[in-house]
């Protein structure tokens, strides 16, 4: 027997204080005495995801009455609900709608009526409802453009549109059309990196073939096509937008890397912190073994590589020397310039972790790094400007840079890098900026290199 959980009216138990309060006579009690509410539930057994279901109350009882709650239950959970005032004997009516939601099979689903009366006696009343994934006729695929029919393809739940699309690429959303008196409209868009109901955000469709090619979508699994696939090392990337594709993986130094599906992967701009090409998507990963996060930057045709903890960016750890190093500021960035960081925590770069507790970045000066100014510093943190490495125990830098001590001792903030007075880096060369953590980031040793 399902648990149904009792309904405190409180409105109305406010109410009935107050009067109490209001009147004179001290000895006027409340009577709660049993009552006899009475309740009859007329409910459809057979009803579709995403619909609005109707149901017709008929309730009497000899006390002034309340309130009638209907809830729908998936297995144990509730998964709607809606409250039917009915002060008085008489027919009622109300709707309550049963989520589209995905993966859920069609089964029996539960509707639970509970009323109520100012005795605060209770009848419970309950029946099955069949609830099926309508097979609709056709869905909608919406571009900007224009809409096109998207029809059964055989498979279950399975819908595709084969058109001569105007490019390969294809935002759109998916919309089912209202087929029946208690349907829906619903909406399939793109949020958080996956195909989602309720949005209307554009799914970014990517065909490999322009002209004619097919856009499909099954409104059980929200599985979609076409997309754009990456394999990293065989494993899809994850699509976080139509230029992003990411994957969390623990990989080991040296470990080989294959990357599958960037038809023009010659061109990009690989790192040479975190990779060494060793053929044309094949590379050696050089940084110490552990977990980190692969970003494929369509875009800019390059992978950001950077420490995790489990799931989140890794932070330097004070008493042991390990986990990450972040640059935030300006005149750095990678692949190059104009992709800059700024004092963006978003954009902070990685220093690869080289074991031993020493960390390093390279930058070629007038591609990575400008020549004429730098005004960058080290966090332990990529987020919450925490960890600030302000001061170093050591600088072997040939001259080449000043760090702040604060604006009262030399104007500059404290920990901010900047090149010394009269000294340019030299355009095409590479500058390599090491850390030694070993002491913890107040007195960490700080190495400049040129190559």
């Amino acid at each position: 027997m399902r648990k149904i959980y009792p309904i405190l009216n409180l409105g109305l138990s406010l109410a009935l204080v107050g009067t109490m309060a209001a009147c004179d006579n001290s000895d006027m009690e409340l009577d709660l005495s049993p009552s006899n509410p009475l309740l009859e539930v007329s409910a459809p057994a057979a009803a579709n995801f995403g619909d609005s279901i109707p149901f017709t109350l008929t309730v009497d009882g000899d006390v002034p009455l309340s309130t009638v709650t209907a809830r729908l239950f998936y297995g144990e959970e509730e998964m709607g609900s809606t409250v039917i005032r009915t002060r008085t004997p008489g027919t009622y009516s109300g709707k309550l709608f049963a989520p589209f939601l995905q993966n859920i099979p069609d089964g029996t689903a539960t509707l639970s009526f509970t009323m109520i009366d100012t005795h605060t006696s209770k009848v419970t009343k309950e029946s099955d409802i069949r609830l099926t994934r309508m097979q609709y006729p056709y869905l909608i695929l919406v571009t900007a453009a224009k809409s096109y029919p998207m029809l059964p393809t055989g498979v279950p739940n399975e819908y595709a549109a084969t058109e001569t699309f105007p490019n390969t690429d294809l935002p759109a959303y998916i919309k089912t059309p209202v087929t029946t008196e208690n349907a829906n409209e619903i909406t399939f868009g793109w949020e958080g990196g996956a195909v989602t109901q309720g949005v209307t955000a554009d799914i970014p469709f990517v065909s490999a073939v322009a002209g004619e090619f097919s856009v499909s979508f099954n409104t059980l699994t929200y599985a979609a096509a076409p997309f754009f696939e990456i394999l990293f090392n065989g494993a899809n990337m994850a699509m976080t937008d139509k230029t992003h594709y990411q994957i969390d993986v623990d990989i080991t130094q040296g470990q080989a890397i294959t990357v599958e599906g960037i038809t023009d992967i010659a061109d990009w701009w690989i790192d040479p912190d975190f990779l060494t090409e060793t053929g044309d998507g094949e590379y050696s990963f050089v940084p110490i073994s552990g977990r980190y996060r692969f970003i494929a930057d369509l875009g800019l045709k390059y992978f950001r590589v950077f420490a995790l903890n489990g799931s989140v960016p890794a932070k330097f750890s004070d008493a042991t020397g390990t986990g990450a190093i972040w640059i935030i500021g300006e005149h750095v960035g990678k692949p190059n310039l104009s992709n800059a960081v700024g004092w963006n925590t978003g954009t902070a770069l990685c220093m690869a972790p080289m074991g031993n507790k020493v960390y390093k970045v390279s930058f070629v000066a007038g591609e990575q790094i400008n020549t004429a100014q730098i005004n960058f510093k080290f966090f332990g943190e990529k987020d919450n400007w925490l960890e600030e490495f302000s001061v170093f125990g050591a600088i072997n830098d040939g001259g080449v840079i000043v760090v702040g001590l604060g604006q009262d001792v030399n104007q500059m903030d404290k920990g901010n890098l900047a090149l010394q007075p009269g000294v340019t880096l030299e355009a095409g060369a590479t500058y390599v900026f090491t850390i030694d953590g070993s002491s913890g980031h107040d007195t960490a040793t700080l190495t400049v290199e040129k190559l």
